[in-house]
């Protein structure tokens, strides 16, 4: 009876001094975390440091902001230190991202922790003595493991980078050729996701808009996020993966290479996909070899890319027909229709091409392009559609507004669209030759393909 008395005793008070130790943590750790966070507001993060640590390593769980402002007093004492010192500092930064998503894992995906920390260890890969290789591993890893959250831009170029740069550096077989076409298809798909995402948002505020309705200010905020996103991944990252490709994917490397291995992926529909895909943007299509590819792709799987293939190559009605029938994603649908809208505006059949571009834009109103490219087919028909100079050169207003639109719709374009109108403008009657002619509010019916009607200026 006493040895369990004894023994009841001591396990209170351990428990005692257990929740007096934890009460004592928790105080500690509350002011502490106030004067820390005070500190990386005001930016003085050298001073944040000390009341940061002391959080960091008793309450671990305490509060995400050890997290969150953790990694900005991490950076600013790397960035502020050398040698030694400074890899110590990177590699706790390092080590907080893994002890982000042991503390708080729901709001740390694993691809995001990967990805954050390969573009840490690229950034300071001279300093941490790492390999091209191994930095590579990093961003595979990440891509491997959680591919749905290894989405940041830099990131995924870097990706893309280094595989390019192991490959100049090494033998350059077909094989490896082969994998690094393959490993900018797989960045490619995930950038054209992310990019399909912020559409599909955008789209919605110009639906919103188009309706009238007037976006508040945390919807314009969000438009702006998004469409400098989609900048960023289309102008820079797709851009600078294309330049840093170069030569290496000419048509001279690509159809020796897909000669060779057509007939072991002839029955391979994700092979054949990518295979015609490249030729194609790299203007390899009169290469026989793209027919080739192209029909075989047809024959066993059959899609809206094969068919609009097939019409670029042979020009028949009936493949354009079955472009729009195999096509079912609606984004997908209008990069078609316009693909369809600039082969036909190259070709000069405008009427046909401002169909199909406002098609596209039914499906894709965030995108104003196809707005631009309407108000160039008015401008370039201005000189005859018109019976008289006056209205002839009154085609130009119609231009005007036309490119307006794709500023109003897609804030990418603004400037360009302002550019464009403005110069339409310049060219439309005077102001005199207005007064002159006394019909300033009168409709002007324009002719030929364009068949719509604008409005002479009132001043």
């Amino acid at each position: 009876m006493k040895t369990r008395i004894t023994i009841l005793f001591l396990a209170l008070f351990m428990s005692v001094n257990l929740g007096f130790a934890q009460e004592d943590n928790q105080e500690e750790c509350m002011n502490n975390l106030s004067i820390f966070d005070s500190y990386v507001k005001s930016k003085k993060y050298d001073d944040a440091y000390g009341p940061w640590k002391i959080v960091r390593e008793k309450c671990p769980k305490f509060n995400r902001a050890i997290y969150v402002h953790g990694e900005k007093i991490l950076n600013h004492k790397i960035e502020n230190s050398t040698g030694a010192e400074q890899v110590a500092h990177i590699n706790d930064l390092l080590a907080l991202y893994d002890e982000s998503r042991v503390h708080f894992e729901s709001r740390y995906p694993l691809g995001e922790i990967l990805e954050d920390k390969a573009n840490l260890t690229y950034k300071y890969r001279k300093e941490l003595g790492k390999t091209d290789q191994q930095i590579y591993d990093m961003f595979d890893d990440a891509y491997t493991k959680d591919v749905e959250n290894f989405d940041s831009a830099i990131g995924l170029y870097t990706y893309f980078s280094l595989a390019v740069d192991i490959y100049d550096a090494g033998a350059k077989t077909p094989e490896d050729a082969q994998y690094l076409f393959d490993k900018y298809d797989d960045v490619s798909e995930i950038i054209e996701g992310l990019i399909a995402g912020y559409t599909i948002n955008l789209n919605k505020y110009a639906e919103k808009e188009e309706a009238g309705g007037t976006l508040t200010k945390k919807e314009l905020s969000r438009k702006s996020s998004y469409e400098s996103n989609i900048e960023v991944f289309e102008t820079k990252i797709i851009g600078s993966m294309d330049t840093k490709l170069g030569k290496r994917a000419n048509c001279e490397v690509l159809v020796p290479l897909y000669q060779k291995d057509f007939e072991e992926n002839k029955n391979n529909g994700e092979w054949l996909q990518r295979a015609m895909n490249r030729m194609y943007a790299k203007e390899c299509k009169e290469d026989p070899l793209f027919l080739k590819l192209v029909q075989q792709k047809n024959t066993i799987e059959p899609n809206a890319d094969t068919a609009y293939y097939l019409y670029i190559l042979t020009g028949e009605q009936k493949y354009m027909d079955q472009t729009i029938a195999l096509s079912t994603d609606p984004l997908k649908k209008a990069k078609l229709y316009k693909g369809l809208a600039n082969e036909l505006k190259g070709k000069g059949s405008y009427g046909k091409a401002r169909q199909y571009y406002m098609e596209a834009l039914k499906l894709n109103p965030s995108d104003g392009s196809p707005h631009l490219s309407i108000a160039g087919m008015y401008a370039n028909s201005a000189n005859s559609c018109g019976d008289t100079n006056f209205n002839k050169r009154a085609v130009f207003w119609l231009a005007a507004l036309e490119a307006e639109k794709a500023g109003r719709v897609d804030g990418r374009l603004k400037q360009r669209a302002a550019q464009y109108a403005a110069n339409y403008r310049a060219k439309a009657p005077s102001k005199t030759e207005i007064f002159n002619c006394t019909c300033a509010g009168e409709v002007i019916q324009i002719g030929c393909w364009i068949g719509r009607s604008v409005t002479v200026p009132k001043n």
